[in-house]
């Protein structure tokens, strides 16, 4: 499972130019799913982002997490972070799993996350569809989370 975590003033995701789901103060995770993966790494990887101290403190440094702040959470599957471009210029997505195992480890994902850690929003995109995600970087802060 691969994440890409950003750190937002704002975000939102419009599918079909209909607006599907925004947050406000919080985190963009893009999230790409493996042959491999499993519940849990589902579930490493929603702690792991919840946790993350990627917000400041009174003296500026790093030390508050998204459940800290009950902060949004806004999740956008993307199995383009497992195009692999080793060889020529057209990636190849082998390493991504095909969508029949992805979803429902996406959704189970979501559910972990709501569940676990229930002091935060959580929005996400919809799995599958060609979405337009907007939102502003606050930083900016982006973290590359691997399982």
């Amino acid at each position: 499972m691969k994440a890409v975590v950003q750190r937002v003033i704002q975000a939102s995701v419009s599918i079909n130019n209909e607006l599907t789901s925004k947050i406000k103060v919080g985190l963009v995770v893009l999230l790409g799913i493996s042959s491999t993966d499993s519940v849990a790494t589902a579930e490493w990887m929603a702690d792991k982002i919840a946790g993350l101290r990627v917000f400041s403190d009174k003296l500026g440094k790093m030390n508050i997490s998204v459940s800290d702040m009950n902060g949004d959470i806004l999740v956008v599957s993307n199995f383009t972070l497992y195009g692999d471009v080793q060889k020529g210029f057209r990636p190849s997505f082998a390493s991504a799993a095909p969508s029949e195992e992805a979803k429902p480890i996406y959704d189970y994902f979501l559910d972990y996350l709501r569940r676990s850690h229930s002091n935060l929003h959580i929005a996400s995109g919809e799995f599958g569809a060609m979405m337009h995600v907007d939102l502003t970087n606050d930083g900016p802060v982006t973290i590359l989370l691997e399982k």
